[in-house]
């Protein structure tokens, strides 16, 4: 996109790509900026974003090398597609998740698009989660833990502890990392239950650490 090319700012590009681990290559724009340029580029283009127009815009966008593009995929979808999924989305969302993966962009996916996409059909929960749950995916298996984020008093407890249940011998960081979080989320609204699991569950330092965060601060 010209607009973020010419906003592109090399020296942030250094230490934007040094936070990656250089995984990827940024144009080096901060994300309060990016947000606002690429408002102004969508709000010229709305008449005229249909559900699958923003579908092949992400998929264009996410093609690209730069990462902020990725982000702007994203959150195009998250715009303009919440509460508006068709239920076949799950493959695109799939592949969001298993496309140039690392935590930045999966735990956005998960969150705001896959969470999103699961609370317009949570008939489709069991499928979907158990497929990611137990796919040889990493990022799969994370997004499976973390999609209910957000989700508040309307977290399936019972699916969140399944789902740690079945991780909590991994060795990943990610996957460790994420049991925590998904604990600690759950403890705002439940904190003795959140307590009770870790109690009687043996999870990893890290798992138990992230997860009682909130209680023990």
């Amino acid at each position: 996109m010209a607009i973020l090319e010419s906003n592109a700012n090399a020296e942030e590009a250094v230490r934007m790509e040094a936070y990656m681990k250089n995984r990827f290559s940024y144009y080096g724009i901060k994300a309060p900026i990016r947000k606002t340029l690429f408002k102004d580029v969508v709000r010229e283009y709305i008449p005229g974003l249909s559900h699958d127009h923003v579908i092949t815009i992400a998929n264009t966008l996410y093609k690209k090398p730069k990462r902020e593009l990725h982000y702007c995929a994203m959150e195009l979808v998250d715009q303009f597609l919440k509460k508006k999924y068709n239920i076949a989305d799950i493959d695109f969302i799939e592949q969001l998740i298993t496309t140039n993966s690392w935590w930045d962009s999966v735990d956005f996916i998960a969150k705001h698009i896959l969470g999103k996409y699961l609370l317009q059909f949570p008939d489709q929960i069991p499928l979907v989660i158990e497929k990611f749950s137990n796919s040889d995916k990493m990022w799969l298996n994370r997004s499976a833990i973390l999609f209910q984020l957000g989700y508040k008093d309307k977290t399936d407890y019972q699916l969140l502890c399944k789902l740690c249940e079945q991780h909590k011998s991994s060795n990943e960081f990610f996957i460790k990392k994420a049991i925590g979080w998904a604990l600690r989320e759950y403890s705002k609204v439940n904190p003795e239950a959140v307590v009770t699991f870790i109690t009687n569950t043996k999870l990893k330092p890290l798992s138990e650490r992230e997860g009682l965060k909130r209680i023990r601060s």
